[in-house]
C-alpha cells in the first residue's frame, strides 16, 4: 500500500515568489519612487525613464494633500515595475551625497587633486591630460599652479585647492552626464 509521489515541480525557484517577497520589492519600487519626487526637475532629467514615469513625477510635484500624495506614490511604485530600476538606483547614488559610490567618487577627486599638487604633478597631469582630452588644458594648468603657490605658503588658506577641486568635479560631472 505504499504510493509514489510523482508529483514534480518543474518551476524554477525564482519564479515561485512569496507573497511578502512581491509585496516588498513593490514597496522598494514605491520608495525608489519617492525618492525620485524629491529631486530636482534638471536632476531628473539626467536620469534614464520612460516618459510615464516622468509625467507621473511632474503630477505629484502639483499634489499638495496627503492621502492623494500617497495614493499617487502608489501608482508610481506600479509604474516603476516597468523601469529599469537598478539604472536608475545608480543613477541617483551619484546625486545622493550619503551613498558609497558618492563617497568614492569624492575621495578619488580628491586623490587626483592632491596628485597633481604633489612632487609628481607634472607627470600626473600630463596622464590626467592624456586621460580626459576634453577639460580646459589652460584653466587646469592655472588652477595647479595656484594649488601649489598656496601649498608653499607658511599658513595659506585652502582656496586654490577647493578652485581646483571645483573644475576636477564639474569636468567629471559634464562626463558623466550630471553637469547641472
Amino acid at each position: 500500500m505504499t504510493e509514489e509521489f510523482e508529483h514534480y515541480d518543474d518551476t524554477p525557484e525564482e519564479l515561485l515568489k512569496s507573497k511578502t517577497r512581491v509585496k516588498r520589492e513593490m514597496e522598494a519600487l514605491q520608495d525608489l519612487g519617492e525618492k525620485l519626487t524629491k529631486l530636482s526637475k534638471a536632476q531628473r532629467q539626467k536620469i534614464p525613464m520612460s516618459d510615464t514615469l516622468r509625467d507621473a513625477l511632474v503630477e505629484a510635484d502639483r499634489i499638495k494633500q496627503w492621502g492623494a500624495k500617497r495614493r499617487h506614490l502608489q501608482y508610481i511604485g506600479k509604474v516603476m515595475r516597468n523601469e529599469d530600476a537598478e539604472a536608475i538606483q545608480e543613477k541617483l547614488d551619484l546625486f545622493d551625497t550619503t551613498s558609497a559610490l558618492h563617497n568614492k567618487r569624492f575621495h578619488q577627486l580628491e586623490h587626483t587633486r592632491d596628485a597633481l599638487i604633489g612632487e609628481n604633478g607634472n607627470d600626473v597631469m600630463a596622464q590626467y591630460i592624456n586621460d580626459n582630452p576634453d577639460i580646459d588644458i589652460q584653466a587646469l594648468r592655472q588652477a595647479i599652479r595656484s594649488a601649489q603657490q598656496e601649498a608653499n605658503k607658511e599658513g595659506a588658506g585652502t582656496a586654490a585647492r577647493k578652485k581646483l577641486f571645483k573644475l576636477l568635479r564639474e569636468h567629471q560631472d559634464r562626463k558623466l552626464g550630471l553637469d547641472i
